[in-house]
């Protein structure tokens, strides 16, 4: 398996203003990416530029979209890299693999986002004859941590935080939980998605306790509807 044919140079491009996020997560986002603007001025009172990211929380709430916004707006290329995709038997392997996707990403001073990273979590409760392995697994990807440098930045995201052995968890300088909008925030959100929609084809039900993925889903199928309906009208009078 050659591991660059999974690590995925991501060419999107997404403000840091059309993620939907809480006002504390777009803070601390904010703080950390002016962190890495000012990165000379700090190490000269001796500060360290926090680089590791821990963004965790239900599918769908923007954790993807955040990192290609922090990519976009740090001006860096974007690689992601399913951890799901590279756990094999031969966990020597996977150590390397890993250990070639951190190195291309340090080299490149780039973002590299490790998404389904619960994925070492879980599977360091696999068989009794597996957790040596795995151990050794978990230590390299502690070692490859510590030593990314700071002129990259490392994001991983999880939906089951709870899952990631705690000694991974304290890699990370910042970890940053995505919930469930709330009722306002989705009507603000519904509102933003229709916005560039023709009146006649902005009718769309709005459903809440989703997450901002699904009420995009929800809404432009609804949108979609309206415009075929709408279509089909217009034919018919022009047949009678």
């Amino acid at each position: 398996m050659n591991i660059f044919d999974l690590l995925i140079a991501d060419k999107e491009q997404v403000r840091f203003d059309e993620v939907f996020m809480s006002a504390s997560n777009r803070q601390q986002l904010l703080q950390l990416i002016k962190e890495h603007f000012y990165m000379a001025a700090l190490k000269e009172y001796g500060l360290t530029v926090n680089n590791k990211l821990l963004l965790h929380g239900d599918s769908g709430c923007g954790k993807t979209l955040t990192a290609k916004a922090m990519a976009n707006a740090l001006g860096k290329r974007l690689f992601v890299l399913n951890l799901s995709n590279i756990i094999c038997a031969r966990i020597g392997e996977t150590s390397q693999h890993l250990k070639q996707v951190f190195d291309k990403a340090a080299r490149e001073k780039a973002v590299l986002f490790l998404d389904e990273f619960d994925q070492v979590g879980k599977t360091r409760n696999s068989d009794d004859r597996e957790v040596g392995e795995i151990r050794r697994l978990v230590n390299t990807l502690i070692q490859l941590i510590d030593y990314y440098p700071d002129h990259s930045l490392l994001i991983a995201a999880t939906n089951h935080r709870e899952m990631v052995d705690q000694a991974l968890l304290r890699r990370f300088q910042l970890t940053i939980a995505y919930e469930q909008p709330s009722h306002a925030e989705l009507d603000h959100y519904y509102d933003q998605v229709i916005a560039g929609f023709p009146a006649t084809l902005q009718s769309a039900e709005r459903v809440y306790g989703i997450s901002y993925a699904e009420a995009r889903d929800r809404t432009l199928t609804q949108v979609k509807e309206n415009l075929i309906c709408q279509l089909e009208k217009e034919k018919t009078k022009t047949l009678w």
